[in-house]
């Protein structure tokens, strides 16, 4: 009796869930209904005085359209959308509650996009979206997803010709990211995606170019920048972030021979660490943080030759890897110190294409080249939506403007002080 006990608690729980939700739906259908009664009411009258030759209304109404379910969130809900019938030459009444052809809300639209992005292959979309949406994910299956991808396809082809005249930016963060890709016939499999991230004279990030290259050459990086130019962006970045890849600095010099240039710390301290001891890499690395989270470029320096002193006999070509760079490691002291944790690193780009590496893993790759480039596309798009503005944008003008910065702060603030 006590084992029936639980079962009969949990089926009066569903029950009463049940009962819940229909009452939910209940008074959605109804509030939507009184909304759509009412839009066509407000249509009506806007045209009431308006009448044909014999006296009688342009713009009447006219029954109801056939009953139709619309998919929401919450189930289905029924519909019967009220017809109007007018007599105006080229003229019709298009609901803009529940336009004609909408067959489900859009936020389960967005839904199959989220979760395709998110690693849930097409074969699997039936039963995810079952699970989240019961019964009600009917006319939700792989086959929509698979007409979005064509879709966003053709979105990414657009979005890749926009024109960017009059367009800023202050800041490049570029990076080569690779993935495995299963279809293309090709001996290398591993395709290299560039990748370009900018931030707007109002401190926004946005994604300024992908596309795939071979490795990251110059001549990879050169198609993109020149692309770039030919579509408006006559003036580049004030400062490009990025690691020590060859191909994207000699690009930059000849595309934009007046951009700064900023080596990733992060990718720097990687490739320091990595010639090495494990045994010695954690005192290292917090030497390493001491050398750029310093406070002027002078003290910055100092830690940076004390690193040199200290670690130079025994691990030489640690070392040689830190000195090499030393000329482009530490420019971001020419800029606000506001910017500093947003320029010293292509952080920008590396946590957004975690999200990507966690798709394609789920996924064993990407597929073709072009559905490649169209997932890496839409999936940073979609992790837009959690990027923050730069810190201290409000000085961004005064970057553009040329303005000398010194440890951070304006030259002329400095010198006051001084």
């Amino acid at each position: 009796m006590k084992n029936d006990e639980p079962v009969g608690s949990e089926n009066q729980a569903a029950q009463k869930n049940g009962l819940l939700e229909e009452i939910i739906r209940e008074g959605a259908r109804k509030v939507l209904q009184a909304a759509i009664e009412h839009e066509v009411g407000a249509y009506l009258d806007m045209f009431k005085e308006l009448k044909d030759e014999t006296g009688k209304r342009m713009v009447v109404r006219h029954g109801f359209l056939p009953e139709r379910d619309l998919l929401t969130g919450i189930g289905p809900l029924s519909i019967k959308q009220p017809r109007v019938r007018d007599k105006r030459e080229g003229k019709s009444f298009t609901s803009a509650i529940l336009p004609r052809y909408m067959r489900r809300v859009p936020s389960l639209d967005n839904l199959i996009p989220v979760l395709y992005l998110k690693g849930i292959s097409t074969g699997d979309f039936t039963e995810a979206l079952e699970a989240i949406l019961g019964e009600n994910a009917k006319g939700l299956s792989a086959s929509t997803v698979v007409r979005l991808k064509k879709q966003w396809e053709q979105d990414f082809r657009a979005w890749a010709k926009r024109d960017l005249t009059g367009t800023r930016y202050v800041y490049f963060w570029a990076d080569g990211i690779h993935f495995n890709v299963r279809l293309e016939d090709t001996e290398n499999k591993r395709q290299c995606i560039l990748v370009i991230i900018g931030a707007r004279e109002d401190g926004t990030k946005e994604l300024v170019a992908v596309l795939d290259g071979y490795r990251e050459s110059k001549l990879s990086w050169m198609e993109i920048l020149s692309s770039l130019k030919e579509r408006g962006l006559i003036q580049g970045p004030k400062l490009a972030i990025g690691d020590g890849a060859l191909g994207f600095w000699a690009a930059l010099r000849e595309a934009y021979p007046d951009c700064e240039e900023q080596r990733c710390w992060v990718h720097k301290t990687a490739n320091i660490l990595d010639k090495m001891p494990k045994s010695v890499q954690p005192r290292a690395k917090e030497r390493i943080h001491d050398i750029y989270l310093a406070p002027t470029k002078e003290q910055a320096l100092v830690a940076y030759n004390s690193f040199l002193t200290l670690y130079s006999k025994k691990f030489h070509e640690a070392c040689e890897c830190l000195s090499k760079d030393k000329e482009v490691l530490f420019t971001f002291y020419n800029f606000p110190a506001e910017h500093w944790i947003h320029i010293r690193t292509t952080n920008p780009i590396e946590s957004t294409f975690a999200t990507v590496r966690l798709r394609t893993e789920k996924t064993k790759g990407c597929g073709t080249r072009l559905a490649t480039l169209t997932m890496v596309f839409k999936l940073v798009l979609e992790t837009k939506k959690t990027w923050k503005k730069i810190k201290g944008y409000r000085l961004i003008p005064k970057v553009l403007e040329g303005v000398t910065f010194i440890d951070g702060e304006l030259a002329d603030e400095t010198e006051q002080v001084a």
